[in-house]
């Protein structure tokens, strides 16, 4: 295989996304980048990124020796990535090559934004551009990271945390949470919502939620939220209580409550609130300005309770939003 073959061609303009791949690599958070920025997206209308994988070696044997990874870059192309995945490997004691350390601190020396999955939190703190800095890997390892970066700020009860040119993930399915918290960031939700479908995967569970989600043996086949979800979505411009949740779910709400939990990790206000602020983004990325019309067409009710949520969630206000992600963005 050709080196070139790993790298996808780089329209101008384009976000360059590199992923290096190192002895031991995991397979499925490779997979997952893979999946989220190596892709076509055809319905989506335009390139969303250029993509390549590089590694120090010319045959990079993978995590157990699943298999071997040949014909891609050298470390050269670390060079040339505007965000940087680094790699993740279950053996976190062992030191990190000396020659990916150092491609990962010059990509942060000239700005590019680093990303680390699970275990990549460790190759990040080794390069020294963590410290002082807020940070998640797999819960299993939080004991061990502490110890040994005791500078990094670590959150290890969070899916993904997000610090603004360095973004860390916990484990193996939030790599797909932050992969799509980063289309998102860049593209708007309209387009992190046309990607998640083609994964079949939640379009947004937010960074905060817990790690560990637990998933007890149901006791009926009925508990599905699906139900109840899809009905408030249809109706998020109403003033929907918990109360109208669980009355719809004909449980009370402190059941309701608990499944949430259960199976989303999260309460039925924070994901009725979360929904809301999907669809203003929706909104705003369809050009809509009137913020007053915004709010209570996605039931956040005031403009001024839009511009503290759009502030909190995404950094920017709504009109800045409109501006990068609606219809006269390029």
């Amino acid at each position: 295989m050709p080196k070139e073959s790993s790298q996808s061609p780089r329209p101008a303009g384009v976000h360059r996304v590199v992923v290096i791949v190192d002895e031991n690599s995991n397979p499925f958070e490779l997979g997952c980048a893979t999946e989220v920025f190596g892709l076509r997206r055809p319905e989506t209308g335009r390139d969303l990124y250029a993509f390549g994988l590089c590694s120090p070696e010319p045959r990079t044997q993978m995590r157990d020796g699943f298999f071997t990874l040949t014909g891609v870059a050298g470390l050269e192309a670390a060079d040339t990535a505007d965000t940087l995945i680094v790699p993740n490997r279950p053996d976190v004691e062992v030191p990190r090559r000396r020659a990916v350390l150092d491609a990962v601190r010059r990509a942060h020396a000239r700005g590019a934004r680093l990303v680390g999955f699970c275990s990549g939190a460790f190759t990040l703190a080794e390069a020294g551009v963590l410290d002082g800095r807020r940070a998640t890997a797999h819960w299993q390892w939080a004991d061990s990271f502490r110890a040994r970066f005791p500078s990094v700020r670590l959150e290890p009860d969070v899916l993904f945390v997000d610090d603004g040119d360095i973004l860390t993930a916990a484990g193996s399915a939030a790599a797909l949470d932050l992969g799509l918290h980063l289309v998102r960031r860049d593209h708007g939700a309209e387009v992190a919502n046309a990607v998640s479908r083609r994964l079949v995967f939640a379009a947004h569970r937010d960074g905060g939620q817990r790690q560990f989600v637990e998933r007890p043996v149901p006791d009926l086949p009925d508990e599905s939220l699906a139900p109840v979800l899809a009905w408030a979505q249809e109706r998020l411009d109403a003033p929907l209580t918990v109360s109208d949740l669980a009355e719809r779910a004909a449980v009370s709400p402190a059941t309701l409550h608990r499944r949430f939990r259960a199976q989303l990790g999260t309460t039925p206000l924070a994901w009725l609130t979360g929904e809301r602020l999907a669809l203003a983004c929706r909104l705003l990325e369809r050009g809509e300005s009137r913020l007053e019309l915004v709010a209570r067409h996605s039931g956040l009710g005031t403009a001024a309770n839009l511009r503290a949520l759009m502030r909190r969630e995404t950094g920017i206000t709504p009109s800045a939003y409109r501006r990068r992600f609606g219809p006269e963005a390029v």
